[in-house]
């Protein structure tokens, strides 16, 4: 089953990373057409310009995430890389701002390897994220562009939980749980939970009284009742954010 899971994910995560790269590629033709279809005034050129570097940079942030979202579920760590390759031979290709050239390198300094960094830890702490950096040039138009810049992206989960016993070995767990993209409050699309009874994981359900509060800010309360024979209890929580980034972290709740 646990092979099953982790296909299912890397599959999901190829759909996401296909459709971002179409997305960019589209976004940056888009510029270009309402380049040729405006006025050629200067100032008409020097706005089409502009939305055209800022099409750059968008897609840029687009690839980035959305590979992230690919090795997040599974798939290769150096899919980063691979994809920014992708673009920057896209961009080099259109021609009508004049000579595109974009460069991509990925961050490799710790605790980044191959432009990704994905800590799912047992402090209830959790992150996904991915950086990288480009330099864009573009040349033989009345005025040259050289811009640098560094996208990262970074989804963060930040678990913490109590118990308190009610009779035996049966406890009421209760886990806050917060999301971050960017440092920023954040929606999760999907929020699954694991405890742990001896060497297994598992879920609560209505049975257990399990319940969760979304408070619509990134945090999230959940609650559940469940026979945990050990004297500590542990708890997985397993979160795919709106951006399709999935990350997790493990935490050992205290006793109240």
């Amino acid at each position: 089953m646990k092979s099953k899971s982790v296909n299912r994910r890397e599959s999901s995560g190829q759909v996401v990373l296909i459709a971002v790269l179409a997305m960019a590629l589209i976004l940056l033709s888009t510029q270009v057409y309402v380049f040729e279809l405006q006025t050629p005034t200067i100032e008409v050129t020097s706005n089409a310009l502009n939305d055209y570097v800022f099409a750059i940079r968008v897609g840029s942030r687009n690839v980035v995430l959305g590979s992230l979202a690919n090795v997040s579920y599974g798939g290769s760590d150096n899919v980063l890389a691979m994809n920014l390759q992708r673009w920057a031979l896209l961009v080099g290709r259109e021609t009508n701002f004049g000579k595109s050239v974009l460069n991509c390198t990925v961050e490799d300094d710790y605790p980044y390897s191959s432009g990704v960094w994905l800590f799912w830890g047992n402090g209830g702490v959790g992150v996904s994220s991915a950086s990288a950096n480009f330099n864009f040039e573009l040349s033989d138009m009345g005025e040259n562009v050289n811009l640098s810049y560094c996208i990262n992206v970074t989804t963060t989960l930040l678990v913490q939980g109590t118990y308190a016993t009610i009779q035996g070995d049966e406890k009421q767990v209760n886990l806050t749980i917060r999301l971050l993209n960017e440092g920023e409050p954040a929606l999760a699309e999907q929020i699954t939970l694991y405890y742990r009874v001896l060497d297994n994981w598992l879920s609560p359900n209505a049975s257990n009284n399990y319940v969760v509060v979304d408070y619509g800010n990134g945090t999230y309360q959940a609650s559940f009742r469940a026979n945990i024979p050990s004297p500590s209890v542990e708890v997985s929580v397993r979160v795919i954010d709106q951006r399709e980034i999935f990350v997790q972290a493990n935490a050992t709740c205290s006793e109240i």
